[in-house]
């Protein structure tokens, strides 16, 4: 249980002493330009889903005719 204790007090150290953080603007805009490219390439990838699915749908109409 020590080495847990001590892990968790030398990592809060770590964090507030040596991790230079952003700040807080800086921060908002790196969150923005997070959350505009997470929209588009989760939209990318429903787009290439849709075709995918699109083309497995034709090929088995035109297998089962």
């Amino acid at each position: 249980m020590a080495n847990i204790t001590e892990y968790i007090s030398e990592s809060f150290n770590e964090l507030k002493n040596n991790v230079s953080w952003p700040s807080y603007a800086e921060g908002q805009k790196l969150m923005v330009i997070v959350a505009v490219f997470s929209i588009l390439f989760s939209l990318a990838i429903w787009g290439v889903d849709e075709v995918f699915s699109g083309v497995i749908k034709q090929y088995f109409n035109w297998v089962k005719s």
